[in-house]
């Protein structure tokens, strides 16, 4: 079976069907949840799509009340799971083309859900397409199972496996090639301060408002802060400006009738690997803790200074820590929301070593920040998932792909958090390949188009084996 050339001759229908999928802005939108969409009108319509796709192509598809849904090809007692997503994450200002107006330039194809996940989960449409397509003899069935709410809470995946029967083998194409068997745990935090009632009088400056950040998986690539109080305008803006050409950043300082703006400009990445981007949050709230601040401002500021600032390996909550298998526990603070005298709170992501215990590690930043007046209103802990490299799914797996690619396959361990977790025998496998660029959750979020054919190729062949 000549696998790349299927998947090469479906290559424009393929970026056709891409394309319009793309063009959905799939973020979550609680305020157009309904019965049968409960994350929003976008993220069902996306949904609706897919299933759509496939009922027009003659597969057995079905909606699990907008929670998630699947395409199935194939009979027989076990179930060959592919797990994927087709929510995706906000995309913030400074794209080069619009973020869901999909472009190919140079190769790359351009748009928010290129990378994670809703190309990889079209690629491994098509790969069942040529399966079915084809008539390939299989005594399993597989499943295209697509999540709506991998990026937030898990909803959709808790959901779909309390309703469904639990695949026996699978991948989630959600990650790197070669094959991903072990991947960090994941504590997610949200920590809420009361403040004070009262602002105290005598500060020059009065912290009105410090927003940052939407998601707790992306570093804030954006922070602001509204400042009011009698203090010296022009001294603050030059101060502002004298800290940007220090650190080497970018942002600006707007006047207005009764405050002064500060916009300070990060770079995202993942949260999971927050060295490699720069948080916008962080920064400024570097500065703003060299201010006299009115009391609760300099409250905020500083538990942010005390346990955030110059801590992403966890060095001010006391929790460093690191295995040989997946390395260093990180921290990324991923949305910061502070309204004078009416609302703050921070998004606490961990990213955790497989032999650390996530309920200790929670513990003990709820100890940590309560110090500081905050109380942890929500936590969801997912522990380390750690798989055997010698066990016939991953041999199959590392088969293909030496086959298909020519290249020795080796199992690789990640910050990430994929659906793989959710399943007992189930692996990351793919889309990006070993040196290419990863750019889930940043600016100008792209994939090869060569690397996606590629992918179907490698995909559809997977397939065969595990179901065959």
């Amino acid at each position: 079976m000549n696998w790349i050339l299927e998947a090469e001759s479906k290559k424009d229908v393929f970026l056709d069907k891409l394309i319009e999928f793309l063009k959905i802005p799939s973020v979550l939108d609680e305020s157009t949840a309904t019965e049968g969409a409960p994350f929003g009108k976008s993220i069902n319509d996306a949904l609706q799509y897919m299933l759509e796709l496939g009922e027009a192509d003659g597969f057995t598809v079905k909606n699990l009340e907008g929670y998630a849904g699947h395409i199935e090809y194939g009979s027989g007692d076990e179930i060959v799971g592919i797990l994927s997503h087709i929510d995706v994450v906000p995309a913030t200002e400074g794209w080069t083309s619009p973020p869901f107006s999909p472009e190919i330039r140079g190769g790359k194809l351009y748009a928010r859900g290129a990378t994670d996940d809703k190309g990889p989960t079209m690629a491994s449409y098509f790969a069942l397409k040529i399966i079915k397509e084809l008539g390939l003899p299989v005594s399993k069935r597989i499943r295209l199972i697509m999540g709506t709410d991998e990026e937030t809470h898990w909803r959709c995946m808790n959901y779909y496996l309390s309703h469904e029967e639990m695949p026996t083998v699978g991948f989630t194409p959600d990650a790197e090639f070669p094959i991903i068997t072990a991947e960090k745990g994941f504590l997610d935090v949200q920590l809420v301060g009361e403040g004070e009632s009262e602002v105290t009088e005598g500060s020059p400056w009065i912290l009105q408002s410090f927003q940052s950040g939407q998601r707790v998986n992306m570093v804030p690539e954006y922070a602001t802060a509204i400042i009011g109080g009698n203090g010296d305008i022009f001294d603050l803006k030059e101060a502002y400006q004298s800290f940007l050409m220090t650190h080497r950043l970018e942002g600006y300082a707007e006047e207005a009738d009764d405050h002064v703006q500060l916009v300070l400009h990060g770079r995202a990445h993942h949260g999971s690997e927050p060295e490699k981007g720069l948080s916008a949050a962080l920064e400024l709230a570097r500065f703003l803790f060299t201010l006299s601040l009115d009391n609760q401002g300099h409250h905020y500021i500083q538990m942010i200074h005390d346990c955030f600032i110059d801590s992403i390996f966890g060095e001010k909550l006391d929790m460093v820590t690191e295995d040989n298998i997946v390395g260093k526990l990180t921290v990324n603070v991923g949305v910061y929301r502070y309204e004078l005298q009416k609302e703050q709170y921070v998004r606490v992501n961990i990213r955790y070593p497989i032999h650390a215990d996530g309920n200790e590690l929670g513990q003990h930043l709820k100890e940590k920040l309560a110090k500081y007046g905050f109380v942890a209103t929500h936590i969801d802990n997912k522990p380390g998932h750690s798989f055997d490299n010698n066990h016939p799914l991953v041999q199959t797996l590392a088969r293909v792909y030496e086959e298909q690619t020519g290249l020795p396959s080796q199992s690789l361990a990640v910050a990430g958090a994929t659906y793989a977790r959710a399943l007992t025998n189930c692996v990351a496998y793919g889309p990006i390949f070993p040196g290419k660029v990863e750019t889930a959750h940043q600016t100008d979020e792209y994939i090869d188009v060569d690397d996606l054919i590629r992918a179907i190729s490698i995909y559809a062949q997977a397939m065969y084996e595990l179901a065959k």
